[in-house]
């Protein structure tokens, strides 16, 4: 009986790693359409679109799950004003994101947005009060080098828009981190359904007040902007989904498979190859994070 009971488990965790893996591939393909788009609309038009189209796969999720009713007392929870304000900071990284992607090759702006890791760290001191030992700064601090070896500042190759991707990453992590605040009764599906509505009304009125909408040129540019938004949509479900099948500690390492994808489809699609832009720093970076991981673990076996 245990010997069935732990291949089940491990079954469940490679098909979770699968999912994960699946996730990260929506967001590069994600990436891909906003670069394509980029050409004709801003990134805070694209924004508005991916998280409004976006609230899709969260009202399907809610579907399946049973939770959306016409009784829509049962959707309020006590927290709302937080987890509106995650889907703002959503929002705001998203911007950010999308403004990098029309400047930076693709892989760069996954390595940099791989700072997530660390944000996550420092925020949970902040906002849960969480301690941090030694090894975790130790990685901070490999992490922070790995980000100055990508980002070059004062040099000629420095760019300010390196530093998009950060602050998505550090607004990322603010709505990670303030997950624990939450009532733990609280459905994923409902949360991920506040997070949306407030990243699609943020992203809205950011747009609203940064640029005037361009009207979409014809139905190509519409199904481009549809399947960017989805794909979007769905790798935040899927990599919920995962999380749910799965512990972290088992999952994060592959988060890094986003570096390689997002350096493929580059590659292949826009004939990027910045290798002396990301080396040393991305092994910093993604040393510093398995860092993070290896000892999240050690403290979970004590």
């Amino acid at each position: 009986m245990p010997e069935k009971s732990e291949s089940v488990n491990r079954r469940t965790t490679f098909q979770a790693i699968g999912i994960l893996i699946l996730a990260i591939t929506c967001f590069d393909v994600m990436a891909v359409f906003v670069r394509i788009l980029l050409e004709n609309y801003t990134a805070q038009e694209l924004s508005a679109y991916r998280n409004v189209i976006g609230v899709i796969p969260s009202i399907i999720l809610l579907l399946y799950t049973r939770e959306l009713s016409l009784n829509f007392s049962s959707l309020i929870i006590k927290q709302w004003r937080l987890a509106l304000f995650r889907g703002l900071s959503v929002a705001v990284a998203q911007l950010c994101y999308y403004s990098a992607i029309g400047v930076l090759d693709l892989a760069t702006v996954s390595t940099l947005g791989q700072t997530n890791a660390f944000f996550v760290v420092i925020l949970s001191v902040i906002i849960v009060g969480e301690k941090v030992g030694i090894w975790r700064w130790v990685a901070l601090g490999l992490g922070f080098v790995g980000v100055v070896l990508i980002i070059r500042p004062g040099t000629a190759d420095f760019s300010v828009y390196a530093i998009l991707p950060i602050c998505a990453a550090f607004l990322y992590g603010l709505s990670i981190s303030t997950l624990p605040k939450f009532d733990r009764s609280i459905s994923n599906g409902l949360l991920y359904l506040y997070s949306s509505v407030g990243a699609g009304l943020g992203a809205v009125i950011l747009a609203t007040l940064m640029v005037d909408f361009t009207p979409i040129a014809s139905i190509k540019h519409m199904i481009l902007i549809f399947i960017m938004s989805i794909t979007g949509g769905i790798g935040v479900l899927l990599m919920m989904i995962a999380y749910r099948m799965a512990p972290a500690s088992v999952l994060s390492p592959f988060i890094y498979f986003g570096i390689l994808t997002a350096f493929m489809f580059g590659w292949i699609i826009f004939g990027e190859f910045p290798i002396d832009t990301l080396f040393p720093g991305v092994l910093l970076i993604v040393g510093a994070g398995i860092l993070i991981i290896w000892r999240e673990n050690k403290v979970k076996e004590n």
